[in-house]
């Protein structure tokens, strides 16, 4: 069995900055891919970032330039640093892992999910 912890979330003021954490523990051979996805109230839950085991990284347009994913392989872990939050950032951030472990042998676990909230 595969888990998902996630920490660093917090109240910031508008412009202010967040580091996000997620830390994947169990049976663990590889992660392919990990990622942060992010759900706004009465909204559904969308892609904010995603990066490869490779290191190749992929960003929604609205984050572009102001969050920066990056993952620590051996520690089987995912950041996601978040600079000049706006109001609209503000959302429960949720990391999501590609994981190839026992039984089953690939699936996809998340996080419990973390409060961002970004006042004006």
């Amino acid at each position: 069995q595969v888990q998902l912890v996630e920490s660093g979330g917090g109240l910031v003021q508008a412009g202010g900055s967040l580091r996000l954490s997620c830390a994947a523990s169990g049976t663990i051979f590889s992660i392919p891919i990990m990622g942060w996805y992010r759900q706004a109230p009465g909204k559904q839950r969308e892609l904010v970032a995603t990066v490869t085991s490779g290191g190749s990284t992929n960003y929604a347009d609205t984050v572009k330039g102001r969050f920066t994913i990056s993952r620590d392989n051996a520690k089987n872990m995912v950041y996601l640093q978040m600079n000049s939050l706006k109001p609209e950032d503000t959302a429960v951030y949720y990391c999501k892992m590609v994981v190839l472990s026992t039984t089953p042998r690939v699936a996809d676990y998340w996080g419990q999910g973390t409060q961002v909230t970004v006042s004006s």
